[in-house]
């Protein structure tokens, strides 16, 4: 059925009552802080201190703490269509604190910190490898699409009007300098004519531009680059990097990581390949959780940095994960005897 717009440029109501009919709207009422925690309290969760409670509500919100307090929700068995499946309901389980939920944010926060505190020397080491490799062949390497593969650089034939990936790449690139206000890139624009080279440029990519221009490159170049992190060719760290800034940006935007899956799966060597890795090769359920990643940040900080005493810090704050009967840092994925495998040896 056409759409016929009205005077206003909408379309007519007759569309929109079998569009209500089929959608519900959201209708909960505001909550005042005090209500929310008494909405908290009559579902069971259990408070020690209300006024600092009520604090944590007003600094933190309630929608943002309830991803914390999900485990804590009991399981029921409900019948639909003939299948009985396993949810969670309301009610909180019996010992499920407030101040448990707190402290889970607390560590989760600090994971968070963590966790980019160790992308941030991957991201440096790979901006000095790309523009050391490419800037041998061009200062303008990144510009230059003769120097990247030709699913990047070049338009797919069975179009005349798509932008290449490359052109693509550019243009967020030329975004970032235009947005700058580094003192580097207001000496060029005053100087030169504002081209960059690419160990300058480099410096205003974020991860994302990294890890798209680091797959953009020809295969040579990025098995040169892969041979320095001990890998045999370019997949696995390709994929590495994906997983990284999928992670990263979790993390950026202040978001639940402990537990969350992780949707960009890092591929995994076979086994053999990286000797450090062969244990979480089998561990199926840590591939798409917090531990896989871990893992392949532990392998490259210790390429980038073996001296990193990162891995004695995720140690110790694993140790302070809230004490509880429910959740542990299994649900991490985290092996029982993690730290005593060859990967996390100092």
């Amino acid at each position: 059925m056409a759409c016929t717009s009205s005077s206003n440029g909408t379309c007519g109501s007759s569309i929109f009552i079998g569009f209500d009919e089929l959608m519900s709207s959201y209708s909960k009422p505001h909550l005042t802080y005090a209500q929310q925690l008494d909405f908290m309290v009559d579902r069971g969760m259990f408070l020690s201190n209300q006024a600092k409670a009520l604090n944590y509500l007003e600094r933190i919100g309630y929608y943002r703490l309830s991803a914390y307090s999900y485990p804590f929700r009991k399981i029921i068995s409900v019948q639909e269509n003939g299948i009985t499946k396993n949810v969670r309901s309301d009610a909180f389980l019996e010992g499920a604190e407030f101040s448990l939920i707190a402290n889970l944010y607390v560590f989760d926060k600090k994971l968070r910190l963590l966790t980019l505190d160790a992308i941030e020397r991957i991201e440096v080491a790979l901006r000095v490898d790309i523009a050391y490799l490419l800037g041998k062949y061009d200062l303008y390497a990144h510009v230059n699409p003769k120097l990247l593969h030709g699913n990047f650089a070049k338009k797919n034939k069975n179009s005349s009007t798509a932008k290449t990936k490359h052109q693509e790449w550019l243009e967020k690139y030329q975004d970032a300098v235009k947005r700058s206000r580094e003192e580097f890139v207001e000496h060029f624009r005053s100087k030169y004519d504002a081209k960059l080279p690419i160990w300058c440029a480099i410096e205003l990519w974020d991860f994302g531009m990294l890890s798209i221009f680091y797959s953009g490159m020809k295969v040579a170049d990025k098995n040169k680059i892969a041979a320095k992190y001990g890998f045999a060719d370019f997949t696995l760290l390709e994929s590495w990097l994906r997983t990284v800034n999928y992670v990263r940006n979790v993390a950026a935007h202040h978001s639940r990581l402990w537990n969350r899956d992780i949707v960009n799966e890092p591929k995994l060597p076979k086994l053999g390949l990286l000797p450090e890795l062969n244990h979480l090769i089998p561990l199926k359920h840590a591939h798409a959780r917090y531990y896989a990643v871990a893992c392949l940040l532990r392998y490259l900080l210790k390429k980038i940095n073996p001296s990193s005493s990162w891995h004695k810090r995720l140690e110790e704050l694993l140790q302070s994960f809230p004490s509880n009967h429910v959740v542990d840092i299994k649900h991490m994925g985290f092996p029982a005897d993690w730290h005593q495998l060859p990967l996390w040896e100092s």
